[in-house]
């Protein structure tokens, strides 16, 4: 066995800045792709930001993440394991009686499964409606709408969105 050092080459740096990139790249680091929602009215898109400012920095254990493009409109945790819209419009199922909510700190939610797994909840009775979209992975953790529940609570009031 050597004992002696060689120095590292130009050759490894490359390599050595590839390793140091991927160390940083844990599933709560990745940046998520989320579309946010076509203009919303001016005064949904105020109560959006106010709420962007007010998410939790953990869901379901996941850290929030960035989003691409960057929104006040958008959110994310753990990459796109649970993404959050903010300003969409009324969804038509909002209107089905048949659909089926959950009420969480206060705030009701659409819930709904998507035929690829996972679930969408969507907020009622508030002035802006959100829609938070959970993969099947995390889908299993009914206290990951608490903190979302309670940063909605305390910006977006209850009402009727008008559009």
């Amino acid at each position: 066995m050597s004992l002696h050092r060689r120095p590292v080459g130009l050759l490894a740096l490359p390599a050595l800045v590839a390793a140091l990139s991927l160390a940083g790249c844990a599933p709560g680091d990745r940046v998520a792709r989320v579309a946010p929602p076509p203009s919303p009215p001016a005064e949904v898109a105020v109560l959006c930001a106010a709420l962007h400012g007010e998410l939790p920095d953990t869901v379901a254990g996941l850290a929030r993440t960035g989003t691409d493009p960057e929104s006040e409109l958008t959110a994310a945790w753990g990459g796109s394991a649970i993404v959050l819209r903010c300003g969409i419009p009324r969804p038509g199922k909002m209107l089905d009686p048949e659909q089926d909510g959950i009420t969480v700190n206060g705030v009701g939610w659409l819930m709904e499964q998507p035929a690829g797994g996972g679930f969408r909840f969507t907020t009622g009775l508030r002035k802006a409606y959100t829609e938070v979209v959970v993969d099947e992975a995390h889908a299993k953790d009914a206290g990951m709408l608490v903190g979302l529940s309670a940063a909605i609570a305390r910006t977006v009031p209850e009402g009727i969105a008008s559009y």
